[in-house]
């Protein structure tokens, strides 16, 4: 059995150990201050479907992230983590792997498999993303009325400077107000109904309000304009408000079945419920505002890391986790059909984040641009095993013992004790609990915990 590390909203109970032993690590890296999240660390062929992966694939796409690492001369001490990839990334610029079998000697030999999971879950969430390909115009007309804007200048981040890049989630976002404090923005509804006119935000516009729906959910796009050109635009910010899933909203309200959501099953709706669109859409109150891109055609688009995105290599994570982090995906999705019968095992490379991402096992897989990646990642609402591939150079244990303790109490599974008959009328030295045949609570390890909802 592999060792079991659970963590426990920062406190860790220690099952087993690692076979290699403890290596040095600095406390304070984001992964160690996971929230409800256990980490169990297994071994190479307890992985299915690692060792028939493209992992020559996997590995240039690794080395991508590892630019920007390699772009940073001396890393933080208090990110442990980022410090023990940084490490890696600088061996990786001598490594020659010109074949799948190097490559994988190459993770093999510097990585440890660890399963991540949210406490007391056993598995992780997929869902997957692609970058759409949609007609526009740079003018408003009957055909094109629908528009996309640039960040307006009084969106204000706490903490930065008017016009700075700011994070798409953690910082308080809004516009300031004559005591300069910051304020709620105009959200998605009243956006729409127009709160944003006259100010010549417009970067372009499109023919469907779910176009520019699906655009911001996405978080890229390539508008081809009437004449012909491709105008690439990229995530820029957001309204500060969080993301709620306009798909939840239509399967709550008994609109869509859960069975049947999909991204063109909310386009479907949307399409046959015009008058009521608008209500759903305004349920997601967040909004994101665009950049234009000097990107050519041909180009994927840069994900929050700062490199291109590869189809089918890349995932967006939660920020908690360090971006260039290997993660190893297993699961059955349905890429071929709309049933989840593919089976999906492969080395991703987390490169890219997004406001819908929050989790320690929580992926958007990055399929592509055009219809057909939008049709195999409006399908992906499905449950996969993640394994994260940490440095070896980092001791968990060590840096683990920093954490704080968990909110929710975990509770003890209740067992069934089977007990002899009395041999007399009357039990003595019995508790009042056995006597009455009752089920006693006892801890029976090593247990996953579960927290308290």
């Amino acid at each position: 059995m592999p060792a079991r590390l659970c963590v426990f909203l920062g406190s860790i109970a220690v099952a087993a150990f690692w076979l290699a032993g403890s290596l040095r690590a600095e406390p304070g890296d984001e992964l160690f201050k996971l929230a409800d999240t256990q980490l169990e660390p297994v071994k190479w062929g307890d992985v299915a479907g690692w060792a028939a992966d493209d992992h020559l694939a996997a590995f240039v796409a690794y080395q991508a992230s590892c630019q920007i690492f390699r772009s940073i001369k001396q890393p933080r001490d208090d990110r442990p983590v980022f410090n023990a990839l940084w490490e890696v990334c600088r061996r990786s610029a001598r490594v020659r792997a010109t074949d799948k079998e190097a490559a994988r000697r190459f993770f093999e030999d510097n990585f440890r498999p660890v399963e991540i999971t949210r406490l007391g879950e056993m598995q992780g969430f997929l869902t997957g993303y692609y970058e759409p390909i949609v007609a526009g115009s740079r003018f408003p007309n009957p055909e094109f009325h629908v528009p996309l804007y640039r960040r307006p200048p009084d969106l204000a981040a706490a903490g930065y400077k008017p016009g700075a890049e700011f994070p798409n989630k953690g910082a308080l976002v809004g516009r300031r107000n004559e005591k300069n404090e910051i304020v709620p923005y105009h959200d998605r509804g009243a956006i729409e109904a127009g709160a944003l006119d006259g100010q010549k935000l417009e970067i372009c516009w499109l023919r469907d309000p779910f176009e520019a729906l699906a655009i911001q959910i996405q978080g890229s796009a390539r508008v081809i304009l009437e004449d012909g050109t491709p105008l690439r635009i990229n995530y820029d910010s957001h309204n500060g408000y969080p993301y709620t899933a306009v798909g939840r909203v239509l399967i709550e309200r008994n609109l869509v079945p859960r069975e049947e959501m999909s991204m063109q099953r909310i386009r479907d709706w949307m399409a046959a419920n015009p008058d009521e669109a608008p209500k759903v859409r305004a349920t997601n109150r967040s909004y994101i505002f665009f950049r234009i891109t000097g990107l050519s055609n041909e180009g994927e688009p840069v994900g929050a890391q700062g490199v291109p995105l590869v189809p089918g290599r890349s995932i967006a994570v939660d920020k908690i986790h360090v971006y260039g982090t290997p993660f190893f995906i297993d699961a059955s999705l349905p890429i071929e059909s709309a049933k989840p019968t593919t089976p999906f095992r492969r080395l991703m490379i987390a490169q890219d984040t997004g406001s819908a991402i929050v989790g320690p096992a929580r992926a958007d897989l990055y399929w592509g641009a055009g219809d057909d990646a939008a049709r195999i990642a409006g399908r992906i609402r499905h449950a996969g095993r993640f394994v994260m591939l940490l440095p070896r150079e980092l001791d968990m244990i060590e840096a683990g013992k920093h954490m704080p303790l968990p909110v929710s109490k975990p509770i003890i599974p209740e067992i069934e004790v089977k007990r002899e008959p009395s041999k007399s009328k009357h039990a003595v030295g019995k508790s009042e609990d056995e006597t009455r045949g009752k089920k006693l609570r006892r801890q029976v390890g090593p247990v996953r915990w579960w927290p308290r909802t």
